[in-house]
């Protein structure tokens, strides 16, 4: 590891006389739009001893303020005002040197697209989760891409590429709609360069192009388009923390301190307890905050002002180009604290409705809570993160799942994980779910139990927050992750020379036609409920292992009971009448049976029986 940290460093001492690159080899952002929020523009410019050349620039509404020279003569970067009635067109940026040939870039400024775009993720919605690699191949001629280092396709290795696409995706939009998604959170579509394992997209080798594997800018915007035409929502998975240590900028940074910079190389040691624990020391504070992810994925300096710039345009820039509606914010916590705050604040001041929410790998709702907007933990100031993946409440859904009746334990521990969500300033911005693609399979953690399936499944559907489903967990995709690829393969069905096709009826099992059909009635049941999408939630205290809950609002009352029993349970429901009162009957929400008493319940062992209470 050490060396590999001194090679790089000694390439950035070489860089200036030894970079084959072109004379004017890219500007970015690549191109604007006019009537921006935010008037200034930082471009990022990149070329051969572009440093030695004078910058013009002529057009009206367009100030070109200043020309920085940084520390890699191969870099200028142009601080461009755009005044409000500037209006959308193309113009030259000249660059010239005595003796050598004049360089222009035409730069063009758009008309804002006033399509339906950053509508935000809310408790509305059902995200969908997708690896594209490992979800359908679309388009086989793009399985390899020449000059690319991975050139691996192997189906039968987790690590290699397996060449599933964006057009993979777009082809099953109707599946996914059926099911009941509103929203798909595809992890990153963006450029990974790198010599292995470049399917998982963590790794980003260029911030400003889609993976030529995947399909192009152009495909992922069609791809936005056709999602909204169907009524579904995007995200978008986010990596400022760090990039992949084969892209163009690290083999010619235009500066030391583009990344964190370490005499010997130094890991993060994957703490977020340093940045708030208040006896924490300052060297592990920097460990958590400074220190590269792994070696093939440096760590950003997000205290360097044009760091700052680079990044809070390039994110402005995906949506405003693609009409994107949110994004996932990965490593979080190794995050520059302010640097997020400011730049969560210039994305929402540009677009108000978009939705951002981070990952927090953690174990506690306090630790949670720290992250989140509001300064409702006496952190010092506001974040600006609307919500987090809930972690917390994944581990309490498990332990309702799988453990035994106790003070804290069995469907006690959901009940308290939830009581503590006051340390929120709007826990239902939570993205809450079952499983993921950091950790085992759902169906395996409750050890292929179909009863504790559905059981989990009724509770992520009717919980507070925003629901996630990993792709495949409606049809019981299972192993534990152990290694992580083993939770990451393909769907079935997805490249043409599969044997079953589970995207369809006829392709599934029956088991795994009955899980399907329980998550889309409820899916779809959700999608109508307003108490399930935004009705407030009233827990009452467990008794017997038996959690009850209630979605509800002025329009319906929904009634939720986990019996995480394994036997046979009977209900009386009088200790519930501050939410019954008023209610005699009741309808079975996924059979769809009538109660006509709900005075007394029958509940099947491990269960989640969920009543829409009726007058």
């Amino acid at each position: 590891m050490k060396r590999l940290f001194l090679l790089l460093t000694f390439c950035f001492f070489l860089f200036a006389s030894h970079a084959q690159i072109p004379a004017l080899e890219r500007v970015e952002p690549m191109f604007w739009w006019t009537g921006m929020v935010n008037p200034k523009l930082q471009l990022l410019v990149h070329g051969n001893k572009i440093a030695d050349y004078q910058v013009q620039l002529k057009y009206a509404g367009v100030t070109l303020e200043k020309v920085n020279k940084v520390e890699n003569p191969n870099y200028l970067f142009l601080d461009l005002l755009i005044d409000k009635n500037a209006q959308p067109g193309k113009f030259d940026i000249i660059f010239s040197q005595k003796g050598k040939k004049t360089l222009r870039y035409v730069y063009e400024l758009k008309q804002q697209d006033n399509a339906i775009k950053a509508q935000g993720v809310t408790d509305k919605d059902l995200i969908y989760l997708i690896m594209p690699d490992r979800f359908s191949n679309g388009d086989t001629t793009n399985d390899r891409i020449a000059g690319m280092k991975d050139q691996t396709l192997n189906r039968d290795s987790m690590y290699y590429r397996h060449g599933g696409d964006l057009q993979g995706i777009i082809n099953h939009l109707g599946y996914l709609k059926n099911l009941g998604v509103t929203a798909i959170w595809l992890t990153p579509e963006i450029e990974n360069d790198m010599s292995h394992a470049s399917y998982h997209g963590y790794a980003a080798t260029d911030l400003y192009k889609i993976d030529p594997r995947y399909g192009t800018n152009k495909l992922y915007k069609e791809y936005v388009e056709k999602c909204h035409a169907l009524g579904i929502k995007v995200i978008k998975d986010v990596v400022p923390n760090h990039i992949g240590s084969e892209g163009w900028m690290m083999q010619d940074l235009p500066f030391k301190d583009w990344l964190h910079q370490w005499k010997n190389y130094t890991n993060t040691n994957y703490r977020d307890q340093p940045l708030m624990d208040i006896h924490a020391s300052a060297a592990d504070r920097k460990s958590q905050l400074d220190g590269w992810f792994v070696p093939s994925m440096p760590d950003v300096n997000q205290d360097n002002p044009y760091v700052q710039n680079y990044y809070i345009q390039n994110y402005i820039w995906w949506i405003e180009y693609a009409g994107i509606d949110g994004f996932r914010i990965d490593t979080y916590p190794y995050n520059d604290p302010q640097f997020m705050a400011n730049w969560a604040k210039a994305i929402n001041a540009q677009f108000p409705n978009f939705t951002l929410f981070g990952e927090t790998f953690v174990q506690t709702v306090a630790e949670q809570a720290f992250y989140t907007e509001g300064n409702t933990v006496n952190r010092g100031f506001d974040t600006h993160l609307q919500g987090v993946t809930d972690y917390a409440l994944n581990a309490a859904i498990y332990e309702a799942l799988n453990g035994k009746d106790g003070w804290d334990n069995g469907v006690n521990r959901l009940y308290e994980t939830l009581s503590q969500d006051f340390l929120y300033k709007d826990a239902t911005r939570n993205s809450i779910f079952l499983d993921d693609h950091d950790v085992s399979r759902f169906y395996s953690v409750v050890g292929e139990d179909f009863d504790k399936y559905k059981e989990g499944i009724g509770i992520l559907l009717t919980m507070r927050g925003i629901p996630e489903l990993y792709y495949g967990t409606e049809i019981l995709m299972k192993n534990f992750d152990a290694p992580d690829g083993l939770v990451r393969e393909d769907f079935k069905g997805g490249w043409a020379n599969d044997s079953v096709n589970k995207f369809t009826a006829q392709g599934r099992t029956d088991s795994e036609n009955i899980a399907f059909n329980y998550v889309k009635t409820l899916a779809n049941f959700r999608k109508t409920s307003s108490a399930l999408q935004t009705g407030k939630l009233m827990q009452f205290v467990p008794e017997n292992n038996i959690y009850v809950y209630f979605r509800y609002d002025a329009q319906q009352t929904i009634m939720i009971i986990v019996n995480g029993n394994d036997t046979l349970k009977t209900l009386q429901t009088q200790r519930f009448s501050e939410r019954t009162d008023g209610f005699t009957k009741a309808m079975n929400v996924i059979t769809k049976e009538n109660i006509p008493d709900i005075n007394s319940i029958l509940l099947p062992k491990h269960s989640t029986t969920i009543l829409e209470l009726e007058k």
